[in-house]
């Protein structure tokens, strides 16, 4: 049973819960008098956010932060951005990962040059480099990173490390830049949401189970968008920390802004395992804090759970779902392929002789790959056989030294005779770029989404599957039912997680750790792909833009802003990777932006503006609003109901400013994370109530919208101009901007912006 209260609530003792609306039995209880305000001190949250805030205003951070960490897709990106902005050398320990981009069948050499680009910047500036297949990005941070009370950023959005008592919280590049020339990560200070854990899960239910339930739960409504998740109740006890690692890396897909838990004696040996004891800390509340809302949470009634396409909070319960297979298969693919655009999602032919068929199996990732779930795969397989028909399962362990010690103690034996096929560290599955399943197949994953294109189909060109996520136990459960859809809570299993001995020396023979003693001598090794940002023009008094997408999907996820999978190869080439952008979801977004780009150009070099423009320029002067088309900055814009949900790349905004874009148009923004990506790349971010009155193909114009966003107007008017000369005028707004946000959208970048404090 899950329950969101409809109001805030008091936790007293870290056990009981208290509404907020019968907050004087506070007062009988504590024998004293305890504010509102005092009591929403007493979060985890806050007194992290306190030790970490460098301003006097604990509504609006300036937050430094204790490490921060990028894998293969993001980094080099990041790099060259603090390096255009003045960076010497990484100010604070930073972790460069290889698990993203680790294939190297497509693209030539260019992802081992990303490789050895990230290597090189590892010595100059002093990081820490962890080889390709040595440990996903989350996990080598978990094992050697993580610490009580601190704080890591991360340019991938799934860096959680709560469970251990770290905030961790992902973003764009951007932010990452920002730490890595001595700035601040501006933010108001976010609430904070009680997830009160209760009972204990039975045999068979795991960690993915929780997770998906509770994503199931609060996704739709928005319970926890921007928030901090807080664990606290007495149901954490019994949870063991990779159990908890892998609830908690799941809480990204609730658009919560980070999370935080109780810590206790498991965690204490888990940091002694991992050979950190001081980096132990007891966290949990004081003994009276106020949260904004409470997930409560009962895990003796927790089933097996399935999140069907296309996202982790279309859940059901496994037995639900096949007991109505009919129905709910018809019902998701008729809803997928409203929005799917090409290819058709086919699922209704996996129900037949009296269950639902699955083609493949995947458990991987900083989600699935943990010690834990993959000695509860062998419990279940062991013995038996995935069989030789179309079913596979294919398993990727999330670190070498998890892996070491699997191989030690047999389980992996017991997969690989039983047909499963061991895997190295790699993140591929969870994007799109390892073991992509058939044309029409249906895959289940232990992994951390479901988008659409997230296992590599391409409805445009006519490839066209589906995923669900499941926990692994479930999985194993289905591959030794040979592919039939089951929930492990059906077997009668013993499991058994042996005592896991953690091996620091693979990390020391193969890390290179900078950290400390950076080589500023060293040069950097850029491949033939890695290229510098190409200039970005600073925001005019006025701006024309073009609508070149209108998308009307309630949700627009990254991955259809700039598509995961064989993209990834071009990450460091911005001309090359933006030829991609909005590819999967609007195929001529890029020839229309491409378009207003060139006519931007042209209008800086002195040339003449086109017809179309001038049109445009005319019908607003004959509506009596002034222009100045010379000294207008022309681009492109795109709409979409709520863009920016998942992923944290900053490619999502980056792709389009350099194809040409200047703004986005948005009822509101899916998360922080896109939002600031648009800011930092100095496109407007406009918030609009009524789309309706300007559609693809119209022009959009902005006058004065230089001097709003740098006052922070609450509102300010803007004005759609149709092909056929119509003039309507329409309010936007940009939200709230910090005093930094204003001037990198004036400057045009969070380049220009450091360029042009180093100047001043």
């Amino acid at each position: 049973m899950i329950r969101l209260y409809e109001e805030g609530v008091y936790l007293v003792n870290g056990s009981e819960v208290i509404p907020e609306s019968e907050a004087a039995k506070i007062e009988a209880i504590c024998k004293k008098k305890v504010t509102k305000e005092e009591a929403s001190q007493g979060t985890m949250a806050y007194g992290i956010l306190k030790a970490h805030n460098t301003s006097d205003n604990m509504d609006q951070l300036k937050l430094k932060f204790d490490s921060m960490t990028s894998h293969d897709i993001t980094y080099v990106g990041i790099i060259q951005t603090a390096r255009a902005s003045g960076m010497k050398e990484f100010p604070l320990p930073y972790v460069l990962t290889n698990c993203h981009n680790s294939l190297c069948a497509v693209g030539g050499t260019i992802n081992e040059d990303d490789h050895k680009f990230a290597l090189s910047a590892a010595h100059k500036y002093g990081g820490v480099y962890v080889p390709t297949n040595m440990a996903n990005i989350h996990s080598y941070n978990r094992e050697m990173m993580a610490a009580g009370g601190k704080m890591i950023l991360g340019s991938d959005s799934h860096t959680r490390y709560g469970a251990l008592g770290t905030m961790a919280v992902g973003e764009g590049g951007g932010e990452l830049a920002k730490q890595l020339v001595k700035r601040t990560y501006d933010f108001a200070r976010p609430g904070v949401i009680a997830v009160y854990l209760t009972g204990k899960p039975r045999p068979g239910i795991g960690p993915h189970d929780v997770a998906l339930s509770i994503c199931g739960a609060v996704y739709k409504n928005g319970y926890v968008k921007n928030k901090v998740m807080e664990f606290v109740g007495p149901g954490i006890e019994g949870l063991s920390m990779e159990f908890r690692n892998a609830v908690d890396v799941m809480t990204t897909e609730t658009t919560c802004w980070s999370s935080i838990w109780v810590t206790d004696e498991k965690t204490r040996e888990y940091y002694a395992v991992h050979g950190r004891p001081e980096d132990y800390k007891k966290m949990e509340p004081e003994p009276v804090a106020y949260y904004d809302g409470c997930v409560y949470f009962d895990l003796d009634t927790l089933e097996s759970t399935i999140a069907m396409p296309m996202h982790p909070s279309n859940t059901y319960t496994i037995h639900e779902l096949v007991e109505n297979a009919e129905d709910i298969l018809h019902e998701i693919e008729t809803e997928a392929n409203k929005q799917i655009k090409g290819a058709k999602m086919e699922l209704m032919s996996k129900w037949h002789d009296g269950g639902i068929w699955v083609d493949q199996g995947e458990i991987a990732g900083c989600a699935g790959g943990t010690y834990d779930n993959i000695c509860a795969a062998a419990d279940i397989l062991r013995g038996q056989s995935c069989g030789n028909g179309v079913f596979t399962l294919s398993i990727y362990p999330g670190s070498m030294p998890a892996y070491s010690e699997l191989v030690k103690n047999g389980r992996v034996a017991d997969l690989v005779t039983a047909g499963v096929v061991m895997r190295e560290c790699f993140c591929g599955p969870c994007f799109g770029a390892g073991d992509c399943p058939a044309n029409g197949e249906f895959s289940i994953r232990h992994t951390t989404r479901n988008f659409p294109n997230r296992e590599g189909s391409k409805p445009g060109e006519g490839q066209m599957s589906a995923v669900a996520l499941m926990d692994a136990r479930s999985i194993a459960a289905t591959a030794a039912n040979g592919g039939r859809l089951t929930a492990a809570t059906d077997l009668d299993v013993t499991y058994s997680t042996p005592e896991y001995h953690f091996d620091q020396g693979i990390y020391e023979k193969r890390v290179y750790n900078g950290w400390t003693r950076p080589e500023h001598e060293a040069e950097l090794k850029f491949g033939p792909n890695i290229k510098d940002w190409p200039e970005m023009p600073a925001l005019t008094d006025d701006l024309l833009v073009k609508v070149c997408s209108y998308i009307t999907d309630p949700v627009t996820t990254t991955d259809e802003l700039i598509p995961s999978g064989e993209t990834s190869s071009f990450r460091s080439n911005p001309e090359r990777l933006s030829e991609f952008a909005l590819s999967r979801r609007d195929p001529g977004y890029v020839g229309r932006s491409k378009e207003m780009r060139r006519i931007d150009r042209d209008r800086e070099a002195g040339k003449e503006l086109p017809e179309e423009i001038m049109g445009v320029y005319q019908a607003l002067t004959r509506a009596g609003i002034a222009n100045d088309p010379k000294n207008t900055d022309i681009g492109s814009t795109i709409f979409a109901n709520m863009p920016g949900d998942g992923s944290a790349r900053e490619q999502a905004a980056s792709c389009q400013r350099v194809m040409g874009a200047s703004a986005n148009f948005a009822r509101q923004y899916a998360t922080k994370r896109y939002r600031s990506n648009c800011i930092n790349w100095g496109m407007v971010p406009f918030l609009v109530e009524n789309p309706e009155v300007f559609e693809l193909g119209d022009y959009i114009f902005v006058p004065g919208v230089r001097n709003a966003v740098l006052e922070n107007k609450e509102s300010f008017s803007a004005f759609a101009v149709k092909p056929d000369g119509t003039v309507t005028e329409f309010s936007v707004s940009t939200g709230m901007l910090t005093e930094p946000e204003r001037q990198i959208i004036a400057d045009g970048c969070l380049i220009n912006y450091y360029r042009s404090s180093q100047e001043s």
